[in-house]
């Protein structure tokens, strides 16, 4: 798999950069003949509604984001088509949300089609759902979208392409001392406390890059963040070339895509503090956590928000989805069942809805 961000596709006035189109899709060519099969993630459409609108710069509102999309994504996809069909090669395009890899039902059928368009020799194009998803389009998660697509089609590399060389162990526009890092295991930290800024053109950044290696690490991927116009860049990257960008070894242990959404793909929107026997029932016993567990309750959430769970301490060691919202818990936290409303669910997080995060 091949993720392509805007800054590397268009630019700087978001201008699809055919150049840089061809290059992608020569490469993936290449590795189609050599016996491979490839799904292309692709940003830019946003980018290219500025452009063929006319804008001076990038709007920040989402209505507006999610027309410039529209508007882009159709000219975007026709690049694509071109350049593709001029190898004798059809592209097909899908466009996901990211909760699409919650209800099984959409992702089975997700996988379904995505299979059988690699089984007809077609290169799947995927794009965000950008003009009718609201959260994907503020936090930009392509990057997150790549890595649960990889999951979804059992890939074996996913190739993060993007305008740096990889993952540094400082700033290199400010730090001469940088270097780049060229492998990360899987258990690394960096997974976890590494973060960086997005280009001017795009709505990731290196921390939403090392996000999805780490989706993809616990999906049993190997990532790779490289820059987009090396030359041979996927190849390498396939290959395992060490050099070629950074490597993200894959982890051995492998999570079920909804709960990978859970724990990686969206963002939290509160805390649930639980003592410490309700903690270990979680971590030990793989139980739900009960209203009589939970201590605290911080922010404010509806059923169905993804939160974050952390122990007396502070330390955050869990992610699920809340079966309460954050008024009526607060108002039962501490309570044992049989003391609960008869409106009341029993579980504030089911276990199929809980995952605890790795470390």
């Amino acid at each position: 798999m091949a993720k392509i961000g805007s800054s590397s596709l268009t630019d700087e006035r978001g201008v699809i950069d055919r150049g840089a189109v061809v290059k992608l899709c020569q490469e993936v060519v290449a590795l189609r003949e050599a016996g491979h099969k490839v799904v292309v993630v692709t940003s830019g459409a946003v980018s290219a509604g500025v452009a063929v609108l006319g804008l001076a710069t990038r709007p920040t509102d989402l209505p507006t984001l999610q027309a410039l999309s529209a508007a882009g994504q159709s000219r975007l996809m026709q690049v694509y088509n071109d350049i593709l069909g001029h190898y004798g090669v059809v592209g097909a395009q899908v466009l996901f949300e990211s909760r699409s890899f919650v209800d099984r039902r959409q992702y089975l059928h997700a996988r379904q089609t995505l299979g059988r368009l690699l089984e007809l020799g077609c290169v799947p194009v995927v794009n965000e759902n950008d003009a009718t998803s609201p959260d994907e389009l503020r936090y930009g998660d392509n990057d997150r979208i790549a890595a649960l697509v990889s999951h979804l089609v059992a890939a074996d590399v996913l190739v993060l392409l993007t305008d740096t060389p990889g993952l540094y162990s400082a700033d290199p526009r400010t730090d001469a001392a940088a270097r780049l890092i060229e492998e990360v295991a899987a258990d690394d930290p960096v997974l976890v406390d590494a973060a960086g800024r997005g280009s001017a053109r795009g709505s990731g950044g290196m921390a939403s890059k090392l996000a999805a290696a780490r989706i993809a690490s616990f999906s049993g991927v190997q990532a790779v963040i490289a820059k987009a116009d090396r030359p041979g860049v996927l190849a390498d990257a396939v290959n395992g070339v060490l050099g070629v960008g950074t490597i993200f070894r894959a982890h051995d242990r492998r999570l079920p895509a909804r709960k990978l959404w859970i724990a990686f793909a969206t963002g939290a929107t509160g805390t649930v503090v639980v003592d410490d026997g309700a903690r270990r029932a979680l971590v030990e016993r793989g139980t739900s956590l009960l209203p009589a567990g939970v201590r605290s309750v911080e922010g404010a959430f509806d059923e169905g928000d993804a939160v974050d769970v952390a122990g007396l301490e502070g330390d955050v060691f869990a992610r699920g989805m809340v079966a309460i919202d954050a008024t009526t818990l607060r108002g039962v936290a501490g309570r044992r069942t049989a003391e609960l409303p008869p409106d009341v669910r029993h579980e504030a997080i089911h276990r199929d809805d809980l995952v605890v995060l790795p470390r």
